[in-house]
């Protein structure tokens, strides 16, 4: 997540990733996240402190890597058999993870880290399950919106709302969100398809 680039990790780095990751996420379950550092979680991994700053840069950096871990869906999303019961299905399923505790402290983490590039491949994951709902719909030949307008549209306001908001998202909102979306997208079809007018 730092400035460098972290090569893909395989064999011996594989190894000392998981080692890390495991040890981490054992030591907020037993000491708390304000608790954590660099030097308990290398003693708990089995690492030297320099391997994880080596790796990581900083116990931020590090916390981010371990979020975008977790938020990696293990599963593609709901096919419902329509673009709208997929994205419904999908968002609500999204705000209540992100909404949790569990998901504002991995939001949080990824936010606090240094660099950008953590939070790119937050975006990325989302996207990534956005297009396979979109990828779906075409297969259909159903209108779909644009994976921009879902990402504009439903997820920057859950992520807002369950941020910054006085309280999380409700499921009436994400309909409301992922509807608006949607007949934005239907009303936009017929101009998309239309053919140019005569010269």
């Amino acid at each position: 997540m730092s400035q460098k680039t972290i090569p893909r990790p395989g064999g011996r780095s594989a190894r000392v990733q998981a080692a890390v990751h495991q040890a981490s996420a054992a030591l907020i379950e037993e000491i708390g996240r304000d608790a954590l550092t660099v030097p308990l979680i290398a003693a708990r991994a089995g690492v030297t402190p320099s391997t994880i700053y080596r790796r990581w840069g900083d116990l931020a950096e590090l916390l981010a890597d371990l979020a975008l871990g977790r938020m990696r869906a293990d599963a593609p999303p709901l096919d419902t058999g329509s673009v709208a019961g997929d994205l419904h299905a999908w968002a609500e399923q999204y705000m209540e993870e992100m909404a949790s505790q569990v998901g504002l402290s991995m939001m949080r983490d990824v936010v606090a880290a240094s660099a950008g590039g953590a939070n790119c491949q937050c975006a990325a994951l989302v996207a990534g399950q956005i297009e396979l709902i979109v990828g779906r719909a075409a297969a259909r030949g159903e209108a779909a919106p644009a994976v921009e307008a879902v990402m504009d549209g439903v997820v920057a306001p859950i992520i807002y709302r369950a941020l910054f908001g006085p309280r999380a998202p409700t499921h009436e909102q994400v309909d409301a969100l992922v509807e608006r979306c949607i007949k934005s997208a239907r009303a936009e079809t017929p101009a998309r398809t239309a053919s140019p007018p005569p010269r």
